[in-house]
């Protein structure tokens, strides 16, 4: 097909009123209240870092940013609820790796699938998992751990805050290649740390976030972190590669937005979030809790998750792990 100067003339035209509008568009945002929908229940990870962001995006904005918790259903339900939301910018999701990541392949078909129905905007922080212990327990040490792993075979419970989460998939690969007999708990949130403190599970693989607090308040004891590298929030950790266990993995955090929202709204969101995350203070908390902030612009983000998708998806139909 030929086109003539006249028509080539239009089209940029038409293309340079297409960008007028999404900046225009972008200026305008945001003009009334934001709604945070936080897939898991309040005091976990997810919860922490959407309202420590929101808050200051608030306080930027001048608009009030309200967090809303919705757990249920691995995480779905708050993707559902995003996913079948306005694509105005006005409603989004904080959410993490298990729903985002882990449940299209656990969970085979899915109201509305987190893939397909959520645009990524930005990453949170990436947050590696810590194997803690409860403080009542008296184990200290990683030997002191296996000790008592060994000697208690088919009596150890593990938890974590759902079936084919981060925290139970590592578990699963840590029993695997300890060669322990323990048996998964799930939960359906923060609770399974609580249950953790008081000594009704043995042991449990927690972002780091969740569980440095109640290390430090001499409520769990930490036996070793998940990350490729020690966190500076506990120096002294030694990772699981350190004691010989091949295991590199955590878990991430992150904003999401309705497929269809306007590109220039995303990248607003997502050059706000960096910004905020970039604040000393902030990043000084977040860093203060195991979460280490991993600027990335949208389109890095995006294929960050895509990418994260098809890594854990044969990892999920190994342990075949089944939703409730």
């Amino acid at each position: 097909m030929k086109f003539t100067k006249a028509v080539y003339f239009s089209l940029v035209c038409l293309a340079g009123c297409i960008q007028v509008a999404l900046a225009q568009s972008a200026a305008g945002y945001p003009n009334k209240p934001i709604k945070i929908v936080v897939s898991f229940t309040a005091g976990g990870t997810t919860d922490i870092l959407a309202r420590e962001v929101g808050n200051q995006m608030s306080i930027r904005w001048k608009v009030p940013v309200i967090v809303e918790n919705k757990p249920g259903a691995a995480g779905n339900l708050g993707t559902e609820i995003v996913g079948r939301a306005a694509p105005d910018g006005y409603t989004l999701l904080a959410s993490s790796i298990g729903p985002i990541s882990i449940n299209p392949t656990l969970f085979g078909s899915l109201p509305v699938n987190p893939q397909k129905a959520l645009q990524p905007v930005a990453l949170l922080g990436d947050v590696p998992n810590i194997l803690a212990v409860p403080a009542s327990s008296g184990i200290k040490t990683w030997k002191e751990f296996i000790a008592y792993l060994k000697a208690n075979p088919g009596a150890i419970n593990y938890g974590s805050t759902g079936i084919g989460t981060t925290a139970h998939l590592i578990s699963y690969l840590f029993a695997q290649k300890v060669n322990v007999d323990a048996t998964h708990i799930p939960y359906k949130g923060a609770e399974a740390t609580r249950d953790l403190v008081a000594g009704r599970l043995q042991f449990m693989f927690a972002t780091a976030p969740s569980v440095v607090p109640l290390i430090k308040a001499g409520q769990l004891n930490a036996i070793a972190v998940s990350s490729k590298k020690r966190i500076s929030a506990m120096p002294d950790l030694p990772t699981l590669n350190e004691l010989g266990v091949d295991i590199a993995t955590g878990a991430w955090f992150g904003f999401f937005a309705p497929t269809g929202t306007d590109p220039a709204i995303i990248k607003k969101l997502n050059e706000t979030t960096l910004s905020i995350l970039e604040e000393p203070a902030i990043k000084q908390k977040l860093l203060g809790l195991g979460a280490d902030p991993v600027p990335m612009n949208v389109q890095e983000f995006t294929k960050f998750v895509h990418n994260d998708y098809a890594l854990w998806a044969p990892i999920v139909k190994a342990s075949g792990a089944k939703p409730e």
